[in-house]
């Protein structure tokens, strides 16, 4: 059973900017594609950005795409979002995946979820 523990979410002024961390045990995490989503409030979530199981491969949401990145750490078992020029309306729990299906590039069935952080940009 795979564990995802997310951190480094906060208030920030618009303009600033935030790296969460998502943590991951019990599989290994270098087989599978990883995803951060949002939801805030009186939303759905929201898809934000994915890695592949080929580091190489990214995938962003236009509202984010050029301001963040998505990266990892294999040794550390750990997923970032480094997020620049955050806006109020970036305002929402961020959460990491993890997809269901090893040794895929493009998740369709995210298996396990983190409890998320909130971010809250002011204006």
């Amino acid at each position: 059973q795979v564990q995802l523990v997310e951190s480094g979410g906060g208030l920030v002024q618009a303009g600033g900017s935030l790296r969460l961390s998502c943590a991951a045990s019990g599989r290994t995490f270098s087989r599978y594609a990883m995803g951060w989503f949002r939801q805030a409030p009186g939303k759905e979530r929201e898809f934000v950005a994915a890695r592949g199981w080929s580091a190489t491969i990214t995938y962003y949401a236009d509202s984010v795409k050029g301001r963040f990145t998505i990266s990892a750490d294999n040794a550390k078992n750990t997923v970032y979002l480094q997020m620049n020029s955050l806006k109020p309306e970036d305002t929402a729990v961020y959460s990491c995946a993890v997809c269901g299906t090893s040794y895929t590039n493009n998740c369709n069935n995210w298996g396990s979820w983190g409890h998320g952080t909130q971010v809250t940009v002011s204006s």
